[in-house]
């Protein structure tokens, strides 16, 4: 997946791909984004950017095409986080600087996952 950061209405479209089951097509997510009152043609586009960016797969349903998030939203945020990193000379100050300012829960996950030599 190439990690590209999302508009607002590109995250809008994701997070109704994210929170679904099963791959949506267009008027599905057209249907889920119905109190924007936004043109079907408008999400068949972003939907189609997104394709073209990676971000989501699509896959053909007889004449229609379905989309699919081609990561979860938790493996897109870490990558957007690890690509911020690369932006960074010092990779390590970055990384102590952004310890400490989780909260204590959070510190104790990361912990626990570093503990447990977590790669996911």
């Amino acid at each position: 997946m190439d990690v590209a950061r999302l508009g607002e209405l590109e995250r809008a479209v994701m997070e109704v791909l994210w929170a679904s089951q099963e791959p949506a097509s267009v008027r599905a997510v057209h249907a889920a984004l119905a109190d924007r009152g936004l043109a079907y043609t408008t999400v068949m586009t972003v939907l189609t950017r997104l394709a073209a960016k990676n971000v989501v797969r699509r896959e053909r349903a007889g004449r229609a095409w379905l989309y699919a998030p081609a990561a979860s939203r938790e493996e897109y945020v870490a990558e957007l986080m690890l690509e911020a990193l690369e932006l960074t000379g010092d990779r390590g100050s970055a990384l102590v600087r952004f310890a400490q300012s989780v909260t204590s829960d959070e510190a104790d996950a990361l912990r626990q996952a570093l503990e447990r030599g977590e790669k996911t």
